[in-house]
């Protein structure tokens, strides 16, 4: 007996539409082996983490904030990586759109009535022209891009903590965090006693947004087409370098955005531990919605449950709440396993000998 891959002819739409749910199931029964190794019931560790994000409206509320920044890095390496723009600068990109909105955040000469709007335009800012860079390098100078923007993560991140262990230490406490925002510069409240605020409004608008401009704009096609085709688009008349770079200006905006509203609506301010890693987490939820923006909502709503959940996990089963970063990379692994088959399918030969 033999196995091959055969090249499918055409792929089924129902195929395209259950490989995420696939990719998560397979996902559950394999850490579910973990969990039992662990000494625990998986049915009741299972329940206890799903249940416990979505068994009140403060834990729901609370999954939705833990959501916000995953859908708009899910958003960014979703259009960055159609246009074959290997972005895992996404991390590096939330950080430098949160330091830019704390910096305006921060100013008092300012109107009170324009500090939201520059924190916002100032941080997609920021996070679109970083991208830009490792962008010029790939168009220009033919560098490998998914090498450079995962270093210019850790040129961020250092640079950041150079500020927090510098001028913007706080001089009282000591503590490596920058100096609050202004009042005025917090971001309103959607849900009057909750944490919801305008980030999540944002994040729900520029997954319309995405989708929009990738469906219905020029602009959109050429990203999709220099993705499919760097030759074939280029041939069509598409300025191949001039896509990259609008398309590493709005994925790096995307990130800076994330950052945006975690400093501005729920922190006030930028500290050492502002991200638990959105940006490395968003090429996960952009891979399991198959790049697709409406599909990076629930993809990033699922991975904000087992994120939240998994505190809640740990304290009643035991089992250790690292688990969640092994689904993330599971997903991951199951996903891009489930897209062999959108192209491919398994065929098995019978061989006789003799």
């Amino acid at each position: 007996m033999r196995l091959r891959l055969e090249q499918r002819e055409k792929s089924s739409p129902w195929l395209n539409l259950t490989l995420p749910l696939i990719a998560i199931a397979a996902t559950l029964v394999l850490c579910g082996g973990l969990i039992a190794l662990a000494g625990a019931n998986v049915i009741e560790a299972y329940t206890v983490l799903f249940a416990s994000t979505l068994d009140s409206k403060f834990n729901i509320v609370e999954t939705i904030v833990k959501a916000t920044p995953l859908v708009l890095t899910g958003l960014a390496v979703a259009v960055a990586f159609r246009a074959k723009f290997w972005n895992i600068g996404a991390e590096g990109q939330f950080l430098l759109g949160a330091m830019a909105a704390v910096f305006v955040g921060t100013q008092e000469g300012l109107p009170t009535w324009s500090l939201v709007p520059l924190m916002i335009l100032c941080g997609i800012l920021a996070g679109g022209l970083w991208a830009v860079l490792p962008a010029i390098l790939k168009t220009r100078f033919k560098v490998d891009d998914v090498v450079t923007t995962l270093l210019l993560n850790f040129i961020v991140f250092y640079a950041m903590m150079a500020l927090l262990d510098g001028p913007w230490k706080d001089p009282l406490s000591g503590y490596p965090d920058s100096p609050d925002i202004l009042m005025d510069a917090e971001f309103p409240i959607l849900l009057r006693a909750t944490r919801l605020h305008l980030g999540a409004l944002l994040a729900a608008v520029a997954a319309v947004f995405v989708w929009w401009l990738m469906r219905f704009t020029t602009l959109g096609f050429a990203i999709r087409a220099v993705g499919e085709s760097p030759r074939a688009a280029n041939y069509a008349g598409h300025n191949i370098t001039k896509v990259i770079i609008l398309t590493a200006l709005i994925s790096g905006g995307l990130a800076g955005l994330a950052g945006v509203g975690e400093a501005a609506g729920l922190h006030f301010q930028v500290m050492a531990g502002i991200s638990t890693g959105y940006g490395y987490t968003g090429i996960v939820i952009a891979m399991l919605a198959r790049l697709n923006p409406l599909g990076v909502v629930p993809s990033a709503i699922f991975f904000a449950i087992i994120l939240t959940g998994a505190e809640a996990m740990s304290r009643s089963t035991g089992v250790p709440v690292f688990l969640a970063d092994v689904i993330q990379g599971t997903a991951l692994m199951t996903m891009l396993i489930a897209l062999l088959f959108t192209s491919y399918r398994l065929r098995v030969s019978l061989t006789r000998h003799g």
